[in-house]
């Protein structure tokens, strides 16, 4: 037995490998995007950072949203993948085409035309307002085409494409980092735009990735993602999509919401403590890219084999993917307050927001490893069987239940010193853990849903 259990954990690492080595790489080009949107900011200004990162929540809840469709996709596109059952694989991926879409054009509108009233929802500071209304509106367009080329993604990953999504993702971010310092700054000739110029690269640079999702959809011949796909319907198929991706995307939207609102309340209590945050959130995102990609390409690999109809090994598989994201974790954890040195290299900070990004640091490396645990489980595991509903129960009573509602009295009933506050919020991960286990062990996740 121990020769073919050792074979069989090569075997879903090798194929766990496959899958996440792309996707980290991925998410560490799009961490790498935004570390260099801070640091040129740094350059010209603490009020630049701090209006792009609460500007910024706009495109996080677009993240969100896209990414609640994206694992309804996959949760069904990879069982069906591990059925070979192409035909469902483009009805499916037309079906979350046309609601992303939908989305993606009412925010490029919002954003567009009303860019100083989404401001004002997260800010009521003017300089932050102006600033980060002109960031909105050079920024507008790139929410559309984020709507249509991840929903592309989504589909290719969920069918093993994983290396082909990497590259495209890899060219777009990397020229968005080479004219972020060209329209920042002005650069080859270009007029020197600042914070407008972080927004104009990063449409440039979404524009043109989903040009080459378009190509390469065109060019893959045997499941065929095509915008033909918009057009697919089959009424079982969307109600199961419906099913499975509404309490995803349900999921996704109160998680973005509610970290969105931790943003509005720190965005009332001064521009220090949101600009220490930017700051620290630059190196959290770059030592948690190999985590959270265990997670989503997780789901790929267990939803494949739920979907070939081995379920011990799914089980088994489970398991292993819990160890090494655990470990993935507490090493992230770790790095976070080893890269504390960095920090000052990374923006010129005023002497009260110096303070409160030492202190955020320490925060964030407790909180990352909790909040690792809980992802690999909520989008990996119990979304590989379809068991999104949980999730989405688990951050509307811990995250709208308990910590906003505490935050906001520690803030503005109470009047607690920013750092306080901060500390509240960020309780959340801990919090629901426990629950997280409990649903973990009695294995209601582990289940087949193709038809």
């Amino acid at each position: 037995m121990l020769p073919e259990s050792k074979s069989e954990s090569k075997a879903f690492y090798k194929s766990l490998f496959h899958v996440v080595g792309p996707i980290a790489v991925q998410n560490l080009i799009a961490a790498a995007v935004n570390s260099a949107d801070v640091i040129m900011l740094g350059y010209v200004g603490q009020t630049p950072i701090a209006a792009a990162s609460l500007a910024g929540n706009v495109m996080f809840i677009m993240i969100m949203i896209v990414t609640g469709l994206s694992s309804g996709l996959v949760m069904l596109a990879a069982q069906y993948w591990g059925k070979q059952d192409f035909e469902s694989i483009r009805t499916l991926h037309g079906i979350a085409m046309r609601i992303s879409c939908g989305f993606g054009l009412v925010f490029s509108l919002a954003t567009f035309f009303a860019p100083g009233s989404v401001m004002r929802i997260f800010t009521d500071d003017i300089p932050l307002i102006e600033s980060g209304s002109l960031y909105l509106k050079t920024i507008s367009l790139s929410y559309l085409c984020f709507s249509i080329s991840q929903i592309f993604q989504a589909g290719l990953k969920s069918i093993e494409r994983v290396k082909i999504v990497t590259v495209m993702t890899a060219s777009a971010l990397s020229l968005n980092i080479l004219l972020n310092a060209v329209f920042i700054f002005g650069l080859l000739g270009a007029p020197r735009l600042g914070i407008a110029g972080v927004g104009i690269a990063t449409t440039i640079s979404r524009v043109l990735e989903l040009v080459f999702c378009t190509i390469y959809a065109y060019l893959q011949k045997d499941v065929k993602l095509r915008f033909s796909n918009l057009l697919r319907f089959r009424k079982i198929l969307s109600a199961d999509f419906f099913r499975y991706s509404l309490p995803a995307l349900g999921n996704e939207f109160v998680w973005g919401t509610a970290f969105s609102m931790y943003s509005v309340i720190l965005g009332h209590l001064g521009e220090d403590i949101v600009a220490a945050n930017s700051v620290v959130n630059v190196l959290r995102n770059l030592c948690t890219v190999l985590c959270f990609g265990m997670a989503y390409g997780g789901a790929v690999v267990l939803g494949k084999t739920m979907g070939a109809g081995n379920m011990p090994l799914a089980e088994r598989n489970a398991r292993r993917l819990i160890k090494a994201t655990t470990l993935a974790g507490i090493l992230a954890g770790a790095l976070l307050v080893l890269l504390k040195p960095a920090l000052p290299l990374i923006a010129e900070l005023s002497d009260t927001a110096s303070r409160y990004r030492n202190i955020l640091l320490y925060i964030n490396s407790f909180s990352v490893m909790a909040a690792t645990i809980n992802t690999v489980l909520i989008c990996g595991v119990f979304r590989a069987g379809g068991d999104s509903k949980f999730g989405f129960i688990m951050d509307t009573v811990f995250m709208w239940g308990i910590s906003l509602p505490l935050g906001f009295v520690a803030a503005f009933v109470l009047k607690l010193p920013p750092l306080w506050v901060y500390f509240i919020l960020y309780l959340d991960e801990l919090e629901k853990m426990p629950v997280i286990f409990i649903h973990y062990f009695r294995k209601g996740w582990l289940k087949n849903i193709t038809r």
